[in-house]
C-alpha cells in the first residue's frame, strides 16, 4: 500500500491545531497508562497500523507490559486491567464505535470510578486519537 498524501505537508495548519489538542491532553491529569490504553485500543478498533505501532512503542518505553499490550484487544476476558482501566476501555470502545451510542451504564461507571473531569478529559483524548486514526487510515500512513 502506498501513502496517498502527507497531510502534514499539505495542510500544516491542521496538524498544528491537532498538536494543540495533544498538548492540552498531555497537560491533563490523565495518567500516562490511561492515555496509552485509550490510544492503542481506539487504534486497534479503527485498524490504524501507524498509530498502533507508534503508541505501543511509547507505552513500552513508559513501562507497559507486553502481556497487557497483547491482550488489550480482549481486555474484558483478562484480569490484567484495573476497574478504572476497564471503565476507560469500555468508554473508548463505545465512543470509537459511536453509532451504537455510549450507554448510560458505561458512562456512569466511568464517572463513578474516575470523576466527571477525568472522564471529560478522557473523552477528549478518545476524540483526538480517533481523528488521528482517521487521518492515518485515509491517507495510508505506514509505520516505519
Amino acid at each position: 500500500m502506498k501513502t496517498r498524501m502527507k497531510l502534514l505537508e499539505v495542510v500544516p495548519e491542521a496538524y498544528k491545531a491537532m498538536f494543540g489538542l495533544e498538548k492540552y491532553i498531555n497537560g491533563t491529569e490523565l495518567s500516562k497508562t490511561h492515555k496509552h490504553l485509550i490510544k492503542i485500543r481506539a487504534s486497534q478498533i479503527n485498524g490504524c497500523a501507524f498509530c498502533i505501532n507508534m503508541h505501543t512503542e511509547e507505552a513500552r518505553k513508559d513501562g507497559e507490559t507486553e502481556k497487557r499490550i497483547y491482550t488489550l484487544n480482549a481486555w474484558w476476558d483478562t484480569n490484567y486491567f484495573t476497574s478504572e482501566e476497564r471503565a476507560l476501555l469500555a468508554l473508548t470502545e463505545e465512543v470509537t464505535r459511536i453509532t451504537g451510542k455510549v450507554s448510560d451504564e458505561t458512562y456512569e461507571n466511568a464517572v463513578n470510578l474516575l470523576g466527571e473531569k477525568y472522564v471529560a478529559n478522557a473523552i477528549i483524548a478518545i476524540m483526538a486519537i480517533n481523528a488521528w486514526n482517521r487521518m492515518s487510515v485515509t491517507t495510508h500512513m505506514m509505520p516505519e
